[in-house]
């Protein structure tokens, strides 16, 4: 290719928006070969990348020509954040768009305060990720250059006490101002649809049969249900829940709006099936579950409940309601008192304690329709959470990072305070058109060959393993264009350095004459990840990736090749890729490939992919969410009962196959590598046959799910 300056004299290119603050940036382009990905082109000054020190990572050197990804994984993509909407409710930071209305902070006298603001710009950039864990569990990814206030004021996710990277940052201790980490909402299941009609109905509706005499004629029956409510939210959800049991309701206005009160309307029927019906969903169920206690907390609250000057309150006459909310409240681990002021009318109050963190954490839970009693306007940010800092983790990679501009300068993140970081169209590294916000951007590190040489022959190298792969793709798809591998293949061989190259991408096969002729120098490692054969489902999953049966055909060329070639069966997704079938057919397809060996990695769900995995699986098999949200409730990584069973239903199958891991130190099972396994090994053949013990990851979690983040 040809440049002059930023215009692009090759056909197909056009220049793109550039990234003015980034060290060593020579342009940025688009092409119509990788719609909606900007390419970031860099004259880096280094090649080698350090592995952190509290890695489990086998290795401590890592060459990145890339930063970013062209494969445009479904679940490569980041921000799961949740971020406090104006309405109460929560929205992933990747899910909002300019316009939105949210909660931001305004120091009035001597107390910051909630208030309403509204999302400015939306965008995203590619960033090293660091992990901040709160004493609660609550944790946030975020870039090192990002801000959260403190008590003691804003402070950077990282930075240096002195020289140039001198500024305030997080340390061990520092407690962090806000509420702590937001409950997950509800499911409008069954079960949380009856409950909730149940408690709006129970709570504020009349719902029976009265029988009547008349004169000279037969008695009759009146079937009559009523609900009226001048909040039209709790009404309208309802109506729509007892629609979706088979129970259509007429809607009227009950009583006009005056100087003295709001509209009220009411949705009602005196169809006998009907009210029938009705009776049987409010029923009380013999043993109400999780589901049921939500929707009934939430519908007794839109019918009763109040937030006055912070206090929350849910009033009834009832003894049987009063009960019944205390006990639900106390499943869910809220403290409460039952305040009884001896009132003729015999009116108690079930009263929430625990201040805005629990009133929060209530409205989360179980997600009341009335947004009016949900607002938190005004009131001041002050709480007893426990946000102090247990660590500030940097993941060891580069990760696309969303962030907003907001009219009061900071939004509620995860249920801590958190600064703009950035200033659209006046941010020192990042300056995008206010109307876009790219999918993707890859930094590509253009004279990445030659920096690498030059380092390499450093007296100081002592040669140790270079791993490829574990970040981002060398062999995605940029790396057609830019063929910056075969460079990087001749400088670690030239060097007498071993190195390994973990992929996706079959683009790999080009160089594999490149990289025989290498392990004839030094000891090279070959890994490939394959997750299933399922070619529709991969296709959905995977856009923009090489296929299954061509993944296999790459480990078969390597082979042929005389090179060693591990496969990662990663990840293994719950009920979609697990079953025996699925399993047999995909080792048996990777053995006749002459694999050397295999790891098996259940899916990870890490903060910043979580919430797209899930979107995508609500989307494509909305029955398996529950399941889902079963599994991964503890975090990360898939519950031990689940990787038990999975293990069990495994070991067989590579043994079947031939697969087993030779030299492993566990002799009792050929399975490497499950998840959380802390004597988990890579599989034979993905690492250079270098000197020492087999690499095996250590501590729970050590298994990364790699360049499948």
């Amino acid at each position: 290719m040809r440049w002059n300056g930023q215009r692009v004299v090759d056909g197909d290119l056009v220049a793109a928006p550039t990234l003015p603050g980034l060290p060593g940036l020579v342009r940025s382009v688009r092409t119509p070969d990788f719609q909606g990905i900007v390419f970031h082109e860099v004259a880096a000054k280094s090649a080698l990348n350090r592995v952190p020190g509290e890695s489990a990572m086998p290795f401590r050197w890592t060459v990145n020509p890339y930063r970013g990804c062209s494969h445009a994984c479904t679940y490569c993509l980041s921000a799961d954040t949740p971020v406090l909407l104006a309405d109460g409710r929560t929205r992933p930071i990747a899910d909002l768009k300019v316009g939105d209305a949210i909660y931001g902070t305004r120091r009035v006298g001597s107390y910051r305060r909630y208030v309403r603001t509204e999302v400015l710009a939306h965008w995203l950039t590619v960033k090293p990720a660091y992990r901040v864990v709160l004493e609660d569990g609550t944790e946030l990814v975020a870039s090192g250059d990002h801000r959260f206030l403190t008590d003691r004021g804003w402070k950077h996710v990282v930075g240096g006490m002195c020289g140039a990277g001198r500024r305030p940052y997080l340390t061990t201790g520092a407690k962090l101002v806000g509420t702590g980490q937001f409950a997950a909402p509800p499911e409008a299941t069954s079960s949380y649809r009856s409950g909730y009609l149940r408690g709006v109905i129970r709570g504020d509706g009349t719902v029976g049969r009265y029988a009547y005499e008349r004169s000279r004629r037969s008695n009759g029956d009146i079937h009559s249900f009523r609900l009226a409510l001048a909040d039209f939210e709790a009404l309208d959800r309802a109506r729509a829940y007892l629609a979706g049991f088979g129970v259509p309701t007429s809607a009227f206005v009950f009583a006009a709006e005056a100087v003295d009160r709001r509209e009220t309307r009411e949705i009602t029927t005196a169809e006998r099936a009907a009210v029938d019906a009705i009776s049987e969903i409010i029923r009380w169920p013999a043993v109400p579950d999780a589901d049921w206690s939500r929707g009934f907390l939430a519908g007794i609250f839109d019918a009763e409940g109040s937030c006055s000057q912070g206090v929350f309150r849910i009033p009834n006459t009832n003894d049987e309601i009063i009960t019944a909310t205390g006990l639900a409240l106390k499943r869910f681990g809220f403290e409460h008192v039952v305040e009884d002021r001896a009132l003729a009318d015999g009116l108690r109050a079930v009263r929430l304690l625990g201040g805005l963190p629990e009133r929060l954490r209530f409205f989360h839970t179980v997600d009341p329709a009335i947004t009016r009693k949900r607002t938190i306007d005004g009131v001041a940010i002050k709480s007893n959470a426990r946000l102090g800092v247990v660590s500030v983790e940097p993941l060891g990679m580069e990760l696309p990072l969303y962030d907003i501009t907001t009219g009061t300068g900071d939004f509620i993140a995860n249920g801590v305070v958190s600064h703009n970081c950035f200033a659209r169209r006046s941010h020192t590294y990042l300056d995008l058109d206010a109307g876009r916000d790219f999918d993707s951007q890859v930094i590509v590190k253009v004279n990445v060959g030659e920096v690498l040489a030059r380092e390499l022959a450093a007296p100081r190298w002592r040669r140790e393993h270079v791993a490829m792969g574990t970040n981002t793709d060398p062999y995605q798809r940029a790396e057609g264009r830019y063929q910056l591998m075969p460079g990087v293949i001749s400088a670690l061989a030239g060097s007498g350095t071993p190195f390994s190259v973990l992929t996706k991408g079959t683009l790999l096969a080009r160089d594999l004459p490149l990289l025989a002729d290498a392990a004839q120098e030094v000891p090279v490692g070959l890994g490939v990840s394959i997750a299933l054969l399922d070619r529709e489902l991969q296709a959905s999953l995977e856009p923009g990736t090489p296929s299954p049966q061509a993944r296999l055909d790459l480990v078969r060329k390597a082979r042929d090749a005389g090179l060693p070639c591990g496969v990662f069966v990663a990840p293994v997704l719950p009920w979609l890729t697990d079953s025996v079938a699925a399993l047999d057919d995909l080792f048996g397809a990777i053995a006749e490939a002459g694999a050397t060996g295999v790891t098996v990695l259940p899916l990870h769900l890490r903060p910043g992919a979580r919430e797209w995995f899930m979107a995508w699986l609500e989307r494509e098999h909305p029955k398996l969410v529950p399941g889902y949200r079963r599994i991964y409730a503890r975090g990360s990584y898939a519950d031990a009962r689940y990787r038990k069973w999975l293990a069990e239903r495994v070991r067989p199958l590579v043994r079947k196959h031939g697969l087993e891991t030779k030299g492993s130190a566990r002799k009792e099972s050929p399975l490497r590598g499950i998840s959380s396994d802390e004597e988990g090994d890579w599989p034979n053949g993905a690492l250079p046959a270098v000197d020492g013990p087999p690499a095996a990851c250590s501590g729970p979690g050590g298994q990364e799910q790699l360049t499948l983040l």
